[in-house]
């Protein structure tokens, strides 16, 4: 009975955001606009949002409004390349089709800044993953990525992100490792990053090779993420230690 009162509670769990186990002062620099450093980006992802680029000299507000909750949809299926893609890889792809503008690299800071003006923009409003069956073996594929062992520690993100979330590894906090605040700012980056960046970080933590940013693993792993924290408010910019 006890075992099956613990699998009913863990059922039941609600996604929690990291926020909520920062410092009074972190939470209060997140949710002031004049104070988050991540704004900066923002900023500039608005000005790019409106700025005419490329061959075709179109900017990305001659086609795109009103995008409170596209952010929350992502990583969406794409029928161009038959396979998932994240919002930055959206953005790419507007570029290169729309625009025909030179193409941005990833983590790059132009990037960056339009993916941080398109996620600010349903900044409040719940993840909501697609429910699109297409997406379903990448899905299982992200899962299984998240709970695979790798590098020299042989340690998988569940092992940290679900077994020992709530704990402490030395003086931090082990977090659920929820995905709703990217891009985000860390202070121990001094700098926007995205989901991708945090990925490759963990990654070599644990002492594995990381895939280039850009590869189809982030985005099943991200595309889990999502599913995995429906419902949690978006935060991005978001600020982390």
């Amino acid at each position: 009975m006890k075992w099956l009162l613990l699998l009913v509670s863990v059922a039941a769990a609600e996604p929690r955001s990291g926020a909520l186990d920062m410092s009074r002062e972190l939470q209060a620099m997140q949710a002031d606009d004049s104070a988050n450093p991540g704004m900066l980006w923002v900023q500039e992802g608005e000005a790019l949002f409106h700025r005419a680029e490329g061959r075709a000299q179109k900017a990305c507000a001659d086609c795109h409004a009103g995008l409170a909750g596209v952010a929350t949809r992502y990583p969406a299926w794409d029928e161009a390349t038959a396979a998932p893609i994240d919002l930055a890889g959206r953005i790419q792809q507007c570029r290169a089709e729309r625009q025909q503008a030179a193409p941005l690299a990833r983590e790059s800071e132009p990037l960056l800044a339009l993916a941080a003006f398109v996620t600010r923009q349903s900044r409040g409003l719940p993840l909501a993953p697609p429910e699109d069956p297409r997406l379903a073996p990448a899905l299982a594929r992200g899962e299984a990525l998240f709970r695979q062992r790798r590098g020299q520690l042989n340690l998988s993100c569940a092992q940290c992100h679900e077994e020992r979330a709530g704990l402490r590894l030395g003086s931090a906090l082990i977090p659920e490792g929820q995905a709703n605040g990217y891009p985000q700012y860390r202070l121990e980056w001094q700098a926007l990053g995205s989901l991708q960046r945090r990925l490759r970080n963990c990654m070599v933590g644990v002492r594995a090779t990381a895939p280039a940013f850009g590869a189809a693993e982030y985005t099943e792993i991200e595309l889990f993420l999502a599913r995995r924290g429906a419902g949690l408010a978006v935060e991005a910019p978001a600020v982390r230690p």
